[in-house]
């Protein structure tokens, strides 16, 4: 059973990690530009984070949590397979969203020469594939700060992270189409609200049925869902925002600041 406590924490979290792209959409009161060079890096840390997180720790923890039901070697597989399966999951999320409407698909960015009314519809639609994917990253922080506030926390901080230069996506737009700051806020903020939304599936369908098995098939999962989205839209989009190097120094400085923190708490 989870105490009252335990399932407010996580709801808390997963909701501060949504409405961080408000402080990406922050950006219209201060200023019509960001710098490049912080985006960069700040990016590259949250691959960083996400990577080594996945990897180091839910991974390994989704192969003992399945190999104590099904031994060692079905254990691992189970994992693998999760893991893959999150993946593919991401990945099928992503290719439903038309290219020109979303915002982690590089190779069609949004141009300035575009009209009033086409500038805004980009920014709609990037607040609405933003949900999309914010869905099943909120479930995924939910599940995580249920089962382990060690685990939870360092994801939560870096899916918050992502979340602000996606907050700046979505509010540019339509900031540069209506004039209206107040506007281009409100959409970021709904983009991110998807995030305890998905907190809340999990919590209706999920945690009635959770056991070991399941969460070491959801642990899997998360890991594929993050590395994917670290690979696919993270460290490209660092790249553009800077130089390489930039990027690369963030996602090392993440992994870092990952190991470092989970060591503490050892």
């Amino acid at each position: 059973m989870y105490s009252v406590e335990n399932l407010l924490e996580a709801f808390l979290l997963t909701l501060l990690a949504g409405l961080s792209t408000g402080i990406g959409g922050a950006i219209v009161f201060f200023s019509k530009s960001i710098d490049r060079r912080i985006l960069s890096v700040s990016l590259g840390l949250s691959a960083g984070v996400m990577i080594y997180v996945s990897l180091v720790e839910l991974l390994p923890e989704a192969r003992d949590l399945l190999s104590v039901a099904h031994g060692p070697k079905m254990g691992m597989l189970n994992a693998v397979l999760a893991f893959f399966a999150g993946i593919v999951l991401i990945a099928v999320i992503d290719k439903l969203v038309p290219c020109e409407d979303n915002p982690h698909e590089l190779s069609c960015p949004v141009r300035p020469e575009h009209d009033t009314r086409r500038l805004k519809r980009t920014g709609v639609m990037t607040a609405l594939a933003l949900a999309i994917h914010n869905f099943p990253e909120g479930m995924a922080a939910f599940v995580s700060a249920t089962q382990s506030m060690r685990l939870a926390i360092p994801i939560i901080a870096a899916i918050a992270i992502h979340n602000i230069p996606e907050g700046i996506a979505v509010s540019m737009p339509i900031y540069h189409a209506t004039g209206s700051r107040k506007i281009a806020m409100r959409y970021a903020l709904l983009s991110g609200l998807a995030e305890p939304l998905g907190a809340l599936a999990a919590y209706l369908i999920l945690l009635p049925f959770m056991n070991d098995v399941l969460q070491g098939f959801l642990f899997g999962g998360v890991a594929g869902v993050m590395i994917f989205i670290s690979l696919d839209e993270l460290l490209p989009s660092a790249q553009l925002y800077g130089e390489h190097h930039l990027s690369m120094y963030g996602l090392v400085f993440g992994m870092a600041v990952m190991a470092f923190s989970l060591w503490i708490f050892v």
